[in-house]
């Protein structure tokens, strides 16, 4: 039994860990619109679809050998194309990830500090703080960039529990129903899926479990079930303390100051006690802190690799301008773009976690007999991701042009 169970675990802790980060506190302002039962829907449909597209790239995988990676899986069954193409979107998410963790870190590091310091510190010392820490962490080693995530992924999964506790308490049900201004409108789902996508990306790590684990696909599956679910009630139990402490109407507040992370969490303070309030910051900050560096760590790593620096100190300076230069440009001169920065990259992840997974499908199974693992779905599979992929990507750039509602 343990023999299988240990395995399992790891690569549980392996699934829930790359997917859970700071995209779930975009996940209440996305939804203020649709509010309560409309995100509950769109949750479940978005975690289904994303489950299933893991679960293509795992039977492509099967045909290859351990330890081939995602980009190989692309260049051998899609061509150059696709892979320039998927390189390029894997790279703009992380890109646009890294800044939307500066923009969120900041906000909430001007949010803690500032009953300390006795007044609001400027926005950009505080983003410049807090990206700089954590920028020499990644020069440094990526050694270090372990290290300190495993003792920041400790810290949020303890201040997750204990917030969120804490918050569960503090729920009004009319608040949660929104008794008052008549619940959310389906309309608002479309502006969101983008959001909801992005928070259920992992998919790059099925090629690492393949590597982990072998050719084994019960227990990579089972990986893959167990670390999604945790995602989702993690997500579920985060929006339910959300909508149930602050009213509908005052997402409208935080919104209109630009929708950031300390935004959130001084909304959702003005109906917890002290203790709660700085439990949230602390995971908060944690959560943004240790996405920056998993997202971080991973550009750092594709743009040396791209560049072709080497691992001394002036190779990895040099990639350490070319990595965090212009993410950390853009959140000092947008310093509130959280928001729609987790929306951009969910736009990206439509193609390399839902629309080439489907492509990789359908090339696979022409050219490789079948073996003993098929990802559920059948022949419907291929045409439900990109259709789902699909459906992202139209929505978001319709979002984009404003010809989606924002609620506002």
């Amino acid at each position: 039994m343990n023999s299988r169970f240990l395995p399992i675990l790891g690569g549980t802790m392996i699934v829930a860990g790359t997917a859970i980060g700071a995209g779930m506190l975009a996940l209440p302002m996305i939804s203020a619109g649709m509010w309560f039962y409309w995100s509950v829907g769109l949750l479940l449909v978005s975690w289904f679809c994303m489950f299933r597209s893991s679960q293509a790239i795992l039977e492509v995988n099967l045909h290859f050998e351990p330890g081939d990676s995602f980009h190989t899986l692309v260049r051998e069954l899609l061509g150059p194309f696709w892979n320039t193409l998927n390189g390029l979107a894997v790279a703009f998410v992380l890109y646009t990830l890294v800044y939307a963790y500066v923009s969120g870190g900041g906000s909430v590091v001007q949010q803690s500090l500032a009953p300390i310091l006795g007044s609001t510190p400027p926005r950009l010392l505080s983003s410049l703080l807090f990206a700089l820490l954590l920028t020499v962490c990644v020069w440094w080693s990526s050694k270090m960039v372990d290290r300190l995530s495993v003792l920041l992924m400790g810290g949020m999964a303890l201040s997750f529990l204990l917030s969120i506790s804490g918050m569960i308490g503090h729920i009004r049900l009319d608040t949660l129903l929104d008794a008052k201004g008549g619940g959310g409108r389906a309309i608002f789902i479309w502006g969101a899926v983008s959001t909801y996508l992005t928070s259920f990306c992992f998919h790059a790590s099925v090629p690492s479990l393949v590597k982990y684990l072998g050719k084994e696909p019960r227990t990579i599956n089972a990986c893959l079930r167990y670390g999604t679910l945790i995602a989702l009630v993690c997500y579920l139990s985060w929006i339910v303390a959300a909508d149930g402490n602050i009213p509908r109407e005052h997402f409208k507040a935080v919104i209109a100051v630009g929708g950031n992370v300390g935004d959130l969490v001084a909304a959702a303070g003005n109906n917890l006690n002290s203790v709660v309030l700085r439990l949230l910051e602390a995971f908060s900050l944690l959560a943004v802190a240790t996405s920056f560096l998993g997202a971080g760590l991973g550009l750092f790593d594709y743009m040396a690799d791209l560049c072709n620096f080497d691992d001394s100190r002036l190779g990895r300076t040099k990639t350490l301008l070319i990595t965090f230069a212009p993410p950390m440009f853009c959140g000092l001169i947008w310093p509130d773009g959280f928001l729609p920065a987790i929306g951009w990259a969910g736009l990206a992840a439509s193609i390399w976690s839902v629309i080439v997974p489907a492509l990789l499908l359908r090339a696979g199974r022409r050219r490789f007999a079948a073996h003993g693992y098929a990802a559920p779905g059948g022949a419907l599979l291929v045409p439900l991701l990109l259709l789902y992929g699909i459906l992202v990507a139209v929505c978001h750039t319709l979002f984009v042009f404003k010809l989606l509602p924002m609620y506002q």
